[in-house]
């Protein structure tokens, strides 16, 4: 990606204690004086990534990222021989953030999340609006029952050799229609050989309906199997339960958002999440901008993508 900032290195890191036995990693970046911005990360499970810190202008933005409980370098990781997800919840996620917020010092904050991370963000601003100063969105989701029954099942008609290896990768005597419940199940055995197929089968799946630009690479993280298995039983973790979030309540509640300057950034050729996301959560925004990025999908290194991101951000620097 060309068009983000220069690579940049943390100036303070730590792991905050979280309760609940959880260890959640922390970083900031740029200006201490800066404006102060938070990068809420996807997945669920992905982990902060070093190229979030390339958002912002560090001459004009104090920088806050964070792995996700489970994730990245927080501990314990989902990939655990014992992982017990059981405090690993939204609810848990929105409370960790406030924890973070006050152990940083900051009194409201510019919150930037991509993918679960838009949901996660929709979902922070509008339980504490007075925190959040402005926000961008990309590569929108919601989570909700209707847009993952889409990316575990609808969106086959566009990747048919694809879904029939990730349906295939549940045992017939296995398979209940809930594509999320079943794989998760499989993810969470003990036998190492059922739980680490499970998880390549399911990352295979999400990096095949990712992968819709022809210049597109798979992202090295997909190589390394501890990632593969945390990330994957996140994700269905959060699937299944379809986040803890009232069935389309970000949309609905999205007026609550008025006077919180919001840009929504999507691409045009996201399958695995389609446009109507956004543009429905544009419609119930007041004052809300949406940005089509044609020629891209849901990866946020798709050609337009970062440049968009980018100049949000530097829009949103003085407000």
């Amino acid at each position: 990606m060309t068009d983000i900032y220069p690579a940049i290195e943390p100036y303070a890191s730590g792991v905050l204690d979280a309760g609940d036995g959880h260890g959640v990693y922390w970083e900031t970046c740029g200006n201490p004086a800066g404006k102060p911005a938070l990068v809420l990360h996807g997945g669920p499970g992905s982990g902060c990534s070093p190229s979030a810190r390339r958002y912002f202008d560090p001459a004009r933005y104090r920088i806050v990222l964070f792995d996700q409980r489970g994730s990245g370098r927080s501990t314990p990781h989902a990939s655990a021989p014992d992982a017990d997800l059981a405090t690993n919840t939204t609810e848990h996620l929105l409370a960790d953030i406030e924890r973070l917020r006050r152990h940083v010092g900051i009194e409201r904050w510019l919150v930037l999340g991509g993918s679960w991370g838009s949901t996660l963000a929709l979902a922070y601003a509008q339980r504490h609006p007075e925190r959040v100063s402005g926000m961008v969105l990309h590569s929108i989701a919601t989570t909700t029952a209707r847009e993952i029954d889409w990316i575990t099942r609808g969106v086959s008609m566009f990747f048919p050799e694809a879904w029939q290896r990730f349906r295939d990768g549940i045992p017939p005597a296995k398979r209940t229609g809930d594509m999320a419940g079943d794989y998760h199940r499989l993810l969470m055995d003990a036998d190492p050989a059922v739980h680490d197929k499970a998880a390549r089968d399911w990352c295979d799946w999400e990096a095949a309906i990712v992968d819709v630009h022809p210049a597109h690479t798979r992202h090295p993280r997909w190589r390394d199997p501890a990632f593969r298995l945390g990330f994957a039983r996140l994700v269905t973790h959060y699937w299944r339960h379809h986040g803890w979030i009232e069935d389309g309540s970000l949309v609905r509640d999205a007026p609550r958002l008025a006077g919180i300057p919001g840009v929504l950034i999507h691409g045009r050729l996201d399958l695995c999440g389609p446009a109507i996301t956004p543009w429905r959560l544009h419609a119930n925004w007041p004052g809300s901008e949406l940005h089509l990025v044609g020629g891209a999908g849901h990866d946020a290194r798709d050609p337009g993508m970062a440049a968009h991101i980018v100049a949000a951000t530097n829009r949103l620097a003085g407000r």
